[in-house]
């Protein structure tokens, strides 16, 4: 019986110790293994992408505005507008911003990207300025007519992103070709998730208003710490907006400088969590609203060095009705206007306003 059972046995593969044909079934079991490997990495890298790409707002600019709008400018560069939006709603609630109803554009940056992607201008409106809001459609397809002297930071939560964009397309003669907007809570969970920020202030600075209280130094700011920085304005200058928008560009590049060193691709975990937290406080124009459309912006733009860019308040002077509002300065914010249209350089007394804050 055993002399059967021995010439039943398969031969041993030469250098296996196993036969032929358990060899073969192993083998289609590890491939079966990396197979199901391969679709089940395919499938989380799918649900990375699709998780991170539902995080993102759009907001349809184009249909919003029409046919109402500056001509686009003959050059490759880019402009645009970056909105931070202080709604206390939700998760904002509980950041210690006030009690303030509604919701309004706390911050305001025109972002000129010139022809070549090598520098780049932050123009700075500040959130009190008087300006002529022109005619717009809501969301839900109201008119609101046009109105003079309205606060630049109201125009947000009156009539919406869309008016704001056009509001500042109307005033600079500028068309936008991007829209940005981040929230309160994305903000701080954002700095959160790139472990801080690195700030140096010449004085101390210490406003109950916001919460923020530091000495003169080098500081590593939390999230928490980094939203009381650009909110602070009791602690500086003449406690306006206008002392405020320094420490706002401040912030800005050394936010920038912070997420260009970062190690992203050693470190896959901490770039979700980055883009997680990125994405979700993001609201863009349609057209922007996807992860290839950003990752292809943020590869045009990946030689300009935060270093290098250069930040600018929009020259205003104190409005002579009500002084704690201000107005744009003329001639210099045509001549910055006009500066950024043209991609030509930005003449020094453009840069100067009358009112400073300080």
């Amino acid at each position: 019986m055993s002399n059967t059972i021995e010439s039943r046995r398969a031969p041993e593969a030469p250098g296996t110790g196993q036969p032929p044909r358990a060899r073969k079934r192993w083998g289609r079991i590890v491939l079966l293994t990396l197979l199901v490997l391969v679709l089940a990495a395919g499938g989380l890298v799918y649900w990375i992408y699709s998780s991170l790409d539902g995080n993102i707002k759009g907001v349809d600019i184009e249909k919003a505005i029409g046919d109402d709008r500056p001509e686009k400018l003959p050059t490759s560069g880019q402009n645009i507008l970056i909105l931070g939006s202080d709604s206390r709603a939700g998760d904002n609630a509980a950041l210690n911003t006030g009690k303030v109803a509604g919701a309004r554009s706390d911050t305001a940056l025109v972002m000129h990207i010139p022809e070549g992607r090598t520098e780049a201008v932050a123009v700075s409106i500040p959130r009190d300025t008087l300006v002529t809001r022109p005619e717009c459609t809501k969301s839900d397809g109201t008119t609101v007519a046009s109105a003079k002297r309205v606060m630049f930071n109201s125009i947000y939560g009156q009539v919406g992103p869309a008016c704001v964009v056009k509001t500042v397309e109307q005033m600079s003669g500028i068309r936008m070709d991007h829209y940005m907007e981040i929230d309160f809570a994305g903000f701080k969970g954002l700095v959160d998730a790139i472990g801080g920020v690195t700030v140096t202030v010449d004085q101390d600075i210490h406003d109950k208003s916001s919460g923020l209280d530091l000495t003169a130094g080098t500081h590593r700011l939390d999230g928490t710490q980094s939203l009381q920085f650009v909110r602070t304005r009791h602690g500086i200058g003449d406690g306006s907006d206008l002392g405020r928008i320094s420490l706002q560009q401040q912030f800005m590049l050394d936010l920038l400088s912070e997420i260009k060193q970062q190690d992203l691709l050693g470190s896959p975990t901490k770039t979700y969590k980055i883009a997680d937290k990125l994405t979700a406080a993001l609201t863009t124009d349609a057209e922007l609203a996807s992860l290839t459309k950003l990752a292809e912006l943020g590869r045009s733009l990946n030689g300009v060095n935060p270093s290098s860019m250069e930040t600018i308040m929009l020259p205003v002077s104190y409005d002579k009705i009500d002084p704690n509002r201000v107005v744009a300065a003329e001639p210099q914010a045509t001549e910055l206007w006009k500066a950024l249209r043209s991609d030509s350089a930005i003449p020094e007394s453009a840069k100067k306003s009358p009112a400073t804050g300080g």
